[in-house]
């Protein structure tokens, strides 16, 4: 997770910023249907966060437990995240 690091950190801020602006549309009593489409947005910004953490995931962390023969249960493990994760 070292190498995306930074890259993870500046999507997680941009999606703290949409939140902050749903706030402030809720505040400002702004219509219904905008709200929502930011609410929209900032899941799926979300849902994006945690696919790459998914790839970083795999890519590094399973990959070295395949090496150190211990494959089986960190794709046990991911696939366990995945069944709750994509519903």
């Amino acid at each position: 997770m070292q190498g995306n690091k930074k890259e993870l950190m500046d999507r997680l801020k941009r999606v703290e910023g949409q939140i902050r602006g749903i706030q402030k549309m809720i505040e400002e009593d702004r219509y219904c249907i905008d709200v929502l489409y930011q609410v929209s947005a900032s899941r799926a910004a979300l849902k994006k966060l945690g696919m790459q953490m998914v790839r970083n995931h795999t890519r590094a962390c399973v990959a070295n437990a395949i090496r150190q023969e211990h494959g089986d249960e960190a794709i046990d493990e991911l696939m366990q995240f995945l069944d709750k994760f994509v519903d």
